[in-house]
């Protein structure tokens, strides 16, 4: 294994609290006890494809351990290997630069590149690596909690306190009004914000995109709580929910990338609710909300973990790896294990089930048997 002298890091995705704990502890060890220079690639992996970076010095990571979103910039338009370039007309066009990518990680000198993202991140820096050549570290980045080979990823923690808090506010105005509070989180696949914060902020109903919704079960419950003297309800939706048979509810699509933004499913809900209840029925969406501003205690101590255990696989030569939460070690898998699957919630599980023993509906439930249950 060669000696490590220049270390790159990026963050790449959507921003989550706690990136810049894991920038901090990265640089800080190996600038103070290994003397090592750190790069840091702006923008995520288009700061390699545009030679966007910057050299970190002790000073640029001193004070950001409680700051939200991350200093290096990131995106979720730079895949290299679909690289979207806009030309002099204003029109865009996608093209392979991978290649650009590689000469650039050797024009900055780097011995090794250090990859902060969610699977998709994940996936492009395992494909540099086995396509390229390019050595790279691993740390697993998402809100959503939904990569695979880690028990949590750092920003989930956040993004639940933000929901959960977000709950206990709607229902004082709730339970004024008599009315259905909708509170939309983020979820596109998984359904870990919704539940998490659903069963702490103590919601009524739960849709998730795991368990596909009815309507029934959902306007039973809401009857069921008036009966007995309690005139709202609280329902949490995760933005990926849908409802049986159905699809998604999406924003908006990227006329170059194909991508699109999901949203909006609350607002498809709040009328089939409003004509049926009688009652009236308010969305809160809260969206980057849940992304933005200080990150928990318990992000910030596991974002200084992920970045000193990344070091240690970096010093190792343990390329093609990641870092990982099990139980309470932190370990390393191979980064393959972490991008050919999501963690998805288990319609079984033992917190779902929590929830439904306390008469929480997740709309696959028999109307009847809410009604009778409530």
């Amino acid at each position: 294994m060669s000696e490590i002298r220049r270390l790159g890091i990026l963050t790449g995705g959507g921003d989550a609290p706690g990136l810049n704990a894991v920038i901090r502890s990265l640089a800080k060890a190996a600038m103070t006890r290994h003397n090592i220079r750190v790069v840091g690639v702006m923008d995520g992996f288009s700061g390699l494809v545009e030679m966007k970076t910057r050299e970190l010095e002790l000073g640029d990571v001193r004070g950001i351990l409680p700051r939200g979103g991350t200093i290096l910039g990131t995106t979720n338009r730079g895949n290299p290997f679909k690289y979207v370039e806009r030309l002099a007309d204003g029109s865009e066009r996608v093209l392979d630069a991978s290649a650009i990518a590689k000469q650039n990680f050797e024009r900055l000198g780097l011995d090794c590149l250090v990859v902060i993202g969610g699977d998709g991140t994940l996936a492009i820096a395992h494909r540099l690596m086995t396509e390229h050549g390019l050595p790279v570290v691993g740390v697993p980045k998402t809100i959503d909690n939904d990569i695979a080979a880690t028990d949590r990823t750092f920003g989930f923690a956040t993004a639940v306190e933000v929901a959960s808090e977000a709950l206990d506010r709607l229902h004082t105005t709730a339970e004024s009004h008599h009315r259905i509070m909708l509170l939309e989180v983020m979820g596109r696949e998984a359904g870990w914000i919704a539940l998490h914060s659903g069963v702490a902020g103590g919601a009524d109903v739960i849709l998730i995109p795991e368990i596909p919704f009815r309507m029934e079960p959902v306007i039973a419950k809401v009857w069921a709580r008036q009966n007995r003297g309690c005139p709202f309800s609280i329902i949490v939706v995760a933005e990926g929910a849908c409802p049986k048979g159905g699809d998604q509810v999406f924003q908006s699509r990227d006329e170059t990338t194909g991508w699109k933004r999901l949203g909006g499913v609350s607002y498809q809900l709040a009328p089939v609710l409003k004509e049926k209840t009688g009652l009236e029925v308010r969305v809160t969406v809260l969206g980057h909300i849940q992304r933005g501003g200080t990150p928990c205690a318990i992000d910030r101590i596991l974002g200084t973990a992920f970045g000193c255990r990344a070091l240690e696989l970096v010093l190792a030569g343990r390329f093609g790896h990641m870092v990982a939460l099990r139980g309470e070690r932190i370990d390393e898998v191979p980064i393959e294990q972490a991008i050919n699957r999501l963690k998805l919630v288990d319609p079984a599980g033992q917190l779902v089930s929590c929830a439904r023993s306390l008469g929480i509906v997740f709309g696959n439930e028999n109307a009847d048997e809410v009604l009778d249950n409530e």
